[in-house]
């Protein structure tokens, strides 16, 4: 206990209860953290954060497109407002719209950039200009995946965007180290969230085939990726940045 006490945290996309968000959010206030839970549904917000609250943790929820500068304005106002520095910034927000090659829409491949790539870039930017601002460091913990390392196939917008959080975290650190301010990426695998509910409904038998297709023969946690977060989030990693985290039973390796 305690390896975020007194820090003030931002994680996005956190209004799904079962979502990666969530469970990182948790895990922050779990270790001491006040944290800001943010996510374009502001009602799944306000029910992550409640859970923290009723847990004795400390929470906040604000409603945030991602997508919008304004909305990111809005956030780090209150943000500085009500503490007056960041900490930690987790970039978790993400959809995924799979499609094959010759069935990916120019507008498919816009919302995915958008969602998945400038909304990290907005919230960086910010992040930044705070922690720079106090003076004090900070940890920025980019959600890429093992489609942004990797050939996935039917990924084709969704890899450009995470491979684009891979090296964007990595100049981002380049920039920022002098000043203690950490960026590195996370790059999950197969995580057992809702979004594999429908994968698993809509082809069971692939679905097997493909999990079975792990090294490890099952998927991972949204505590697993939490974990991870955490470390990168924690004082452990003070000589962390740049780099990129594989959380995927090992089928990277392969």
């Amino acid at each position: 206990m305690g390896r975020l006490e007194g820090k003030i945290t931002l994680v996005t996309g956190a209004g799904n209860p079962r979502g990666l968000g969530a469970a990182t959010a948790q895990r922050y206030a779990e270790e001491g953290a006040f944290v800001y839970v943010t996510d374009l549904d502001e009602g799944g917000a306000q029910g992550v954060a409640d859970a923290i609250r009723a847990a004795g943790g400390q929470a906040e929820e604000l409603a945030q497109d991602v997508t919008s500068e304004a909305s990111w304005d809005e956030v780090f106002a209150a943000i500085e407002s009500g503490h007056g520095r960041l900490d930690v910034l987790v970039n978790n927000a993400g959809i995924a719209i799979l499609k094959p090659l010759e069935q990916l829409t120019a507008a498919d491949w816009e919302k995915q950039n958008k969602v998945n790539l400038d909304s990290v870039f907005y919230g960086t930017q910010r992040a930044v200009a705070l922690m720079r601002k106090v003076g004090e460091g900070g940890s920025i913990v980019n959600l890429s995946s093992i489609a942004g390392l990797v050939g996935v196939t039917m990924c084709g917008a969704y890899a450009a965007a995470k491979g684009g959080v891979r090296l964007f975290s990595k100049v981002v650190a380049m920039e920022c180290a002098a000043e203690q301010i950490r960026c590195n990426s996370v790059h999950p695998g197969m995580i057992e969230t809702a979004m594999q509910d429908v994968a698993r409904s809509d082809n069971p038998e692939g679905f097997k085939q493909i999990v079975g297709g792990i090294p490890m023969k099952r998927m991972g946690s949204p505590l697993d990726i939490a974990n991870m977060n955490l470390f990168l989030a924690s004082d452990e990693a003070n000589y962390i940045t740049g780099c990129e985290f594989i959380v995927d039973g090992g089928v990277t390796a392969m």
